[in-house]
């Protein structure tokens, strides 16, 4: 029978695995930004969902673990370059890379851990290595995809809901999908699971993405790891800001047009009237029923996998779990 450990005890794992990466000395300007990005956290969710994965599809989890590590170096690999192109200053509550180093260091070192990443998804087994070299490859493309539509969206004013969901699917939902197959992948499991397992993870994805852009308004900085309020300040092309867009009359749409006009609004006066707007619209109330659909059509798609019932729930909790955090 497959079980699955505490969540806490893949994180555990990860951590541990993480620790032990063996950087080079030298040169320390590039190694040392990867370094310290690492030892910075996190939930690490993309990583345990490979090991939780694997061992509940009947894998040996120690099998998939170089695998995960690559998934974490890769995600880790566009946050740094993510933090660049969205100027962000802070990152798990500690400063961006860019900003305690600079934008060059950010790059490069951003450019090593995409190779590191290969290189730990490159210690798959022979057997396994060709399904898992094609799923990340095919991935990391879809991500780079992603964030052109998202860098794309700010230069237009005429972004559907549609096209902001596929963007957040390519740019966050299918490492959470790859994720979770890769665990199948290494746990040879037969492909109508693999693809049920990858759905399950990218409709995750759309309801973490959502619930994000969601603590980005309404989370306490002081749990969210970051600071509230950056999407509004940049203008994000966000489910929140595309709806308020559609929505927003009257007074409602001439304020929201100010403020997105302004270039020189101040945060303590611009964040709070945009949140109000949003709040008039009911548009905390919308966001969250685009979550619980997505957090069901995981749900859904979970049914669908081979597994027994032990590790099936513990999915479905952590489901749940991640799809109601505060932070």
């Amino acid at each position: 029978m497959s079980k699955v450990k505490d969540y806490n005890q893949y994180l555990d794992r990860v951590n541990r695995a993480i620790s032990a990466i063996d950087y080079p000395q030298q040169p320390e300007g590039l190694y040392q930004p990867i370094a310290y990005t690492m030892a910075l956290g996190g939930k690490r969710l993309r990583p345990v969902l490979t090991l939780m994965a694997c061992e509940a599809m009947g894998g040996d989890a120690d099998q998939a673990l170089d695998a995960a590590i690559g998934i974490e170096l890769f995600h880790n690999f566009t946050l740094l370059h993510d933090d660049v192109m969205d100027r962000a200053d802070v990152r798990r509550g500690k400063p961006t890379v860019h900003r305690r180093w600079n934008d060059n260091v950010a790059i490069l070192s951003g450019d090593a851990m995409l190779t590191m990443a290969t290189q730990h998804i490159e210690r798959v087994d022979d057997r396994h290595l060709p399904a898992a070299m094609r799923l990340f490859n095919r991935t990391a493309m879809e991500i780079y995809e992603g964030q052109q539509w998202d860098m794309d969206f700010e230069r237009r004013h005429d972004v559907t809901q549609d096209e902001y969901i596929e963007m957040i699917r390519l740019k966050t939902s299918v490492l959470l999908g790859c994720a979770c197959q890769m665990g199948a992948i290494i746990a040879d499991a037969p492909e109508a699971d693999r693809q049920a397992i990858y759905d399950m993870g990218m409709y995750l994805g759309l309801a973490f993405q959502l619930q994000d852009d969601m603590l980005d308004v309404w989370g306490d900085p002081a749990t969210f790891g970051k600071e509230v309020g950056g999407d509004i300040m940049n203008n994000k092309k966000t489910f929140l800001l595309i709806n308020a867009q559609r929505l927003a009359e009257g007074d409602d749409a001439l304020e929201l047009r100010h403020w997105i006009n302004d270039p020189y609004a101040m945060r303590d006066q611009k964040f709070p009237a945009v949140r109000a707007i949003y709040e008039r619209l009911g548009l905390r109330e919308l966001s969250q029923q685009a979550i619980d659909r997505y957090n069901n059509q995981a749900l859904d798609a979970l049914q669908r996998v081979g597994m027994d019932a032990e590790p099936r729930q513990a999915f479905a909790d952590l489901i749940t779990r991640l799809t109601t955090r505060q932070k």
